[in-house]
């Protein structure tokens, strides 16, 4: 049978509010799922590119000898992967935002259910507030919560935008090597440009990465801080 949908301005009831309530909280939870599905997706192909491509680099440098060939392919290879792993990161961040939307979206859920039965409060580890720190609390992130600064660095780094990011710094740094490599640098001068150009591009990943949770949209600006 049929659900009878009540007229307009008629007030529905407690168990009709659980039953829309839950099934958009089965809804998050679905998306939240496909979410991870495409970001494992993503690191395994850069992974898998990164691979091909050393392989390749390996094969060259045992016929050349680590010569003027081998530089000249090896710089441009590294280059597509370079450019493959700054794609694949910028992804990856834009699915964290996407997760953060959904984890915010299961938290104003949760205060629903607390404003509909209240006693049920001492069950939930997780938040019903919807800022940050209630969005951190729910994700188990608490040393980031409790305000944590060494702790959130260590934290960004295990994720997997900021582990692809250190992976793809040490691809530009290689790339600054190779370059010093071929216009003939001294070995101190070699490492040195690795070592720049992996500094550099760490930095303006993390820069680019850091302003992309700069601004929250509309939507998702907090309607249940955690201090109330």
């Amino acid at each position: 049978m049929a659900t009878e949908i009540p007229p307009v301005g008629r007030e529905i009831g407690p168990s009709a509010k659980l039953q829309v309530l839950a099934t958009e909280h089965w809804s998050l939870l679905a998306t939240r799922s496909l979410t991870y599905t495409e970001s494992l997706s993503r690191v395994t192909i850069f992974l898998a590119i990164l691979s091909g491509a050393l392989i390749a680099i390996a094969l060259v440098a045992q016929a050349d000898r680590f010569g003027p060939a081998f530089v000249s392919i090896a710089i441009p290879m590294l280059l597509v992967v370079l450019f493959a792993g700054i794609t694949t990161v910028a992804r990856l961040t834009a699915l964290n935002r996407d997760d953060y939307r959904w984890v915010i979206g299961m938290n104003r859920i949760r205060r629903a259910y607390l404003d509909l039965l209240p006693e049920l409060e001492p069950h939930f580890v997780t938040s019903p507030h919807d800022d940050l720190r209630g969005a951190l609390l729910t994700l188990g992130i608490d040393s980031i919560e409790a305000g944590g600064r060494v702790g959130s660095v260590f934290h960004l780094l295990q994720t997997l935008p900021g582990m692809l990011t250190v992976i793809v710094a040490a691809v530009g740094g290689a790339v600054g090597s190779l370059i010093a490599l071929a216009v003939g640098s001294s070995a101190v001068g070699i490492v040195l440009s690795g070592a720049a150009a992996f500094v550099v591009v760490l930095a303006l990943m993390g820069i680019w990465s850091n302003r992309s949770f700069g601004h929250l949209p509309p939507s998702l600006q907090p309607r249940f801080p955690s201090d109330q």
